[in-house]
């Protein structure tokens, strides 16, 4: 399938995707982005079938354009007391310094899409244009019941064996995220080793070694970066740390500040929020995760029940240092402006970048 072709399935005209964020992605901010041309994507992994279904709805209210919306789809979490205990333990003097006590335990805040029959009923029911898929693929059953519903489906791939396993499974693209890029990395198992590869170079070796489209994605954050992933045969290129600082998102005024810290703004990677690799500004959590002194975590996304509780109680105190701030590497080019002007920007950017 060519490029063009790729992008007329989709039905969008501009190969800019907007990353599904979790947490970060709205209504409003996906829709401006299909409007404009693009396709705006939503983060529906950490909802409830009731909650996703309602965003969908008012997305589609919004937009008349195709969009889409984003799942996990990772192995179930095994139950460890001893290391979330220990976790806990670990995380005690940070909460005690703004006067209260950690959970007595770890609650699973979501569950993943192989478990989730409800979720997989809203999507089947409302048909979103395309589901994307992040740390692995759904069951068969599942993907053969997406797909007689005419729904295009995609899948993130870190490296070759993944993208192979993609192609495998029928889909109908690849995301390939490079190590640049903010957010979970999308690992299909977290046990194996990650040879990080950049953006632009996973991007040219799934391209010369899949059939399937392949939208890049890792720190590119203007209309050069999306020229360049296209030139090495992406059909797309997909940004997410571009779009956070965007009115229609849901980042508090913390989150947008820390953004547009310009060179000061440092990511690294981090298992300390989740329990996943994950890359975001470094704050006061991430130094959590980088102690020598740092425990082995419970599984993903156990973690995220004491992160998600440390951070409520700090900002309640006026601290937002243990927010899980994703970004990508190439954060310090955040520009804060709507979505629908960023998109033309982009959109220029390209032209110009492509008729160099």
């Amino acid at each position: 399938m060519t490029g063009s072709a790729f992008l007329s399935r989709l039905g969008i005209r501009l190969p800019i995707v907007q990353a599904p964020m979790a947490g970060i992605s709205t209504p409003a901010l996906a829709a401006a982005v299909s409007n404009a041309g693009g396709l705006g994507s939503l983060g529906i992994a950490a909802m409830s079938p009731e909650q996703a279904g309602a965003t969908i709805t008012e997305t589609g209210r919004l937009t008349g354009a195709p969009f889409g919306v984003n799942v996990f789809c990772h192995a179930p979490a095994r139950r460890d007391p001893k290391l979330e205990e220990e976790w806990l333990r670990y995380l005690s003097p940070s909460f005690k310094a703004f006067g209260e006590e950690p959970p007595s335990h770890l609650q699973l805040l979501y569950k993943s899409f192989h478990e989730d029959n409800e979720m997989l009923s809203v999507l089947l029911d409302l048909r979103p244009a395309v589901v994307s898929f992040h740390f692995g693929l759904p069951t068969p059953e599942q993907i053969r019941a997406l797909k007689e519903a005419g729904i295009v489906l995609l899948a993130t791939a870190t490296n070759l064996h993944e993208a192979h396993q993609i192609s495998a499974a029928q889909l109908d693209g690849i995301v390939a995220q490079g190590i640049e890029a903010g957010g979970h990395r999308g690992m299909f198992d977290p046990g194996n080793r990650d040879e990080g590869p950049g953006t632009m170079a996973l991007t040219r070796i799934l391209v010369r070694n899949s059939s399937l489209p392949v939208i890049a994605a890792g720190g590119i954050m203007d209309g050069a970066g999306i020229a360049a992933a296209l030139s090495l045969g992406a059909d797309a290129a997909q940004l997410g740390t571009a779009f956070v600082a965007c009115p229609e998102s849901a980042a508090d005024a913390a989150y947008r500040e820390a953004l547009l810290a310009g060179a000061s703004a440092r990511t690294v990677m981090t298992q300390a929020i989740s329990g996943r690799p994950a890359r975001g500004l470094a704050n006061r959590f991430t130094e959590l995760g980088e102690a020598p002194s740092c425990p082995r975590m419970p599984d993903y996304p156990l973690p995220y029940f004491a992160g998600k509780a440390l951070h409520a109680l700090a900002k309640r105190n006026g601290d937002s240092s243990f927010a899980a701030q994703w970004a990508g590497q190439g954060v310090s080019m955040t520009r804060a402006m709507p979505a629908s002007e960023l998109m033309s920007t982009l959109s220029g950017e390209l032209d110009a970048a492509t008729h160099r």
